[in-house]
C-alpha cells in the first residue's frame, strides 16, 4: 500500500496492512523492535496476532530471531506463523515477525496481584524452564539469553509463557554482537559470564559464549526476585592483592532469609543459583525437580510467602547511578576495577533494571502500568515501562557482518563504481567508519559497507 510508504514502522497506524496482516493496535515498542495487535486480512477470526516489526532496515537480529522461533514447538513459547518483509519510508525494506498472541500480564506483576504460594511459584517455574529445555534440546540447540520476569507473561489461567527471543542464539548462527557485554539483563548474568566479561577487560572483542546453564541461572534470579521482591547481595567481588585484582565468589544469601517459603522451593532457588554451572542440573532436571515439589502434599507449599520480620531490601550501590551515566559499559566496568569495587553489585545489589536496550517480543500488559513487584513482600522498585525507548542502540556493541545473499531492494552484480561488489550484491564502502560499524552498516574485512539500494519501482496504478 501506498500509505505504508510514508509511515515509519515505530509508529504503524491501525489499519496498516505488513504482508497479509493488518494492524490493529500498537501494544509496545523496544530499542529494536514494535510490537502490534495485528489481524490476518481477510480471516478476522483467526486472530489476534502478535506483529513484531524491526525499527532499522534489514535489522539482522530478526532473522536469527525467526529462524530460533522456527525451531521452537512448545505449549509455553509462542508459535511462529510468519516472516517477512515490509516496505518502509523511501523503499528500505524491514523485516517482520508473526507470533501467537499472548493475553497475559508480566511475571512479576502476576505475583502483585495474588498472595502467590510456593506451590504457584513451583508450578509457575516448572512451565518457565520447559520452555528452556525445549530451546535448549536438540533439534533446536539454542540460548534464551535474557530469561527474566519481564519476558514471562502468565495468562489468566496460570499458563506461563517465555516470550522474547530476540536475544537468543543457536549453533551455528551469524555472529551480531562483537563486543561485551554479552546480550541480555546484567542482573540476570551467570558468575561465569561476569568471570569472562573481567578477564577480558581489555580485549573488547572477545565473545562470552552462552550456553544453556546460563539460562538456568537467571530463571534462578527471577525465582529470587519473584518471591523476595528483591535481587540477592552480590555473589561475585572484586578484591584486591599484591598481584593485582582479581574476583572471588561469595556465599549466597538463600532467599529463606527474606522470606517464608517452602523448602522444596527454596532448595530449588539455591541450586540454580550455583556458581558451578554443573551444579545447577539442566532445565529439564530443574523442571522435574519444580513438578515434584508442586505435587507434595503439605500446607507450607500452601501457605502465602511472606516477609521476615525485620527484613528490609538492601540498598544499592552508590557508584550505580555513575554507571549509568557512563557512555559505554566498558569504561564503566574498567572505572569500577580500578577501583577495586564490587563487580557483581552491578547485577546482584541493584534494585532498579539496568537500562540498557530490550528488546519486546510479546507485549500483552497495558502501556505505561509499572511493575507492582510482589504483595506482601518486599515493595518491587523495578520500574520497566512498556513502550519505553532506551537510549540509541548498536553504536558500540553491535557489528554485523555482511550477509550471505543480497538484502531485499539491493542493486545486484554487476555493480558500477564506486560500489563494490560482496557475495552478489553492491555495496557502498562508509570511508569514514571502521569496525564496529555503526548501525545500517556492515562489516567485511574490517571496513564497513552500507547496501547500495535500488531505486523503488513505482506503483502500477502511479502515472509512468
Amino acid at each position: 500500500m501506498e500509505n505504508s510508504r510514508r509511515v515509519s514502522p515505530a509508529a504503524l497506524p491501525a489499519g496498516t496492512v505488513v504482508g497479509s496482516w493488518c494492524v490493529v493496535s500498537q501494544r509496545g515498542r523496544g530499542s529494536y523492535g514494535a510490537v502490534y495487535r495485528a489481524e490476518k486480512v481477510g480471516d478476522v477470526g483467526a486472530g489476534p496476532f502478535a506483529l513484531k516489526v524491526a525499527l532499522y532496515p534489514w535489522d539482522p537480529r530478526f532473522e536469527r530471531e525467526g529462524e530460533l522461533l522456527s525451531r521452537i514447538h512448545h505449549p509455553h513459547v509462542p508459535g511462529l506463523h510468519e516472516r517477512g518483509w515490509w516496505t518502509g519510508p523511501g523503499g528500505q525494506s524491514f523485516p517482520y515477525l508473526v507470533m501467537d498472541w499472548i493475553e497475559g500480564v508480566q511475571l512479576y506483576e502476576w505475583a502483585s496481584r495474588h498472595r502467590l504460594t510456593s506451590r504457584q511459584a513451583l508450578r509457575l517455574l516448572a512451565q518457565v524452564a520447559r520452555a528452556l529445555e525445549a530451546t535448549h534440546g536438540p533439534g533446536v540447540d539454542g540460548v534464551h539469553r535474557d530469561v527474566k520476569g519481564e519476558n514471562v507473561l502468565v495468562r489468566e489461567d496460570a499458563h506461563a509463557v517465555l516470550t522474547d527471543f530476540g536475544s537468543g542464539l543457536f549453533r551455528g548462527a551469524s555472529t551480531i554482537t562483537r563486543q561485551q557485554p554479552p546480550p541480555g539483563t546484567p542482573q540476570y548474568q551467570s558468575p561465569e559470564s561476569l568471570r569472562f566479561q573481567f578477564e577480558h577487560l581489555r580485549q573488547p572483542s572477545a565473545r562470552y559464549e552462552a550456553r544453556p546453564a546460563d539460562d538456568v541461572y537467571a530463571l534462578g534470579l527471577t525465582a529470587y526476585r519473584l518471591v523476595t521482591g528483591r535481587y540477592p547481595p552480590a555473589t561475585v567481588e572484586l578484591e584486591e592483592t599484591e598481584e593485582g585484582n582479581r574476583l572471588i565468589h561469595l556465599p549466597l544469601e538463600p532467599p529463606e532469609k527474606w522470606v517464608t517459603l517452602s523448602p522444596e522451593l527454596a532448595a530449588l532457588i539455591r541450586r540454580m543459583l550455583a556458581n558451578e554451572p554443573a551444579a545447577r542440573g539442566t532445565a529439564g532436571e530443574v523442571a522435574q525437580a519444580a513438578e515434584r515439589a508442586a505435587k507434595r502434599r503439605g500446607r507450607a507449599a500452601d501457605r502465602p510467602i511472606a516477609l521476615l520480620q525485620g527484613s528490609v531490601p538492601s540498598e544499592g550501590l552508590p557508584w550505580l547511578e555513575r554507571l549509568r551515566s557512563a557512555r559505554t559499559w566498558r569504561k564503566a566496568l574498567l572505572a569500577a576495577a580500578a577501583g577495586a569495587l564490587v563487580v557483581g553489585g552491578l547485577w546482584g545489589t541493584a534494585q532498579r533494571e539496568e537500562e540498557r536496550p530490550q528488546e519486546v517480543a510479546q507485549v500483552a500488559q497495558e502501556e505505561g502500568k509499572e511493575d507492582g513487584g510482589t504483595t506482601g513482600l518486599v515493595e518491587a522498585t523495578l520500574e520497566s515501562r512498556v513502550g519505553e525507548v532506551a537510549e540509541e542502540p548498536g553504536r558500540v556493541v553491535v557489528g554485523v557482518e555482511v550477509p550471505s545473499e543480497p538484502v531485499p531492494g539491493q542493486r545486484l552484480r554487476p555493480c558500477k563504481k564506486p560500489d563494490t561488489e560482496i557475495n552478489g550484491g553492491c555495496w557502498k564502502r562508509l570511508a569514514d567508519e571502521v569496525p564496529p560499524c555503526a548501525d545500517n552498516s556492515y562489516e567485511w574485512e574490517n571496513r564497513c559497507y552500507s547496501p547500495s539500494m535500488a531505486p523503488a519501482q513505482p506503483a502500477t496504478s502511479d502515472p509512468p
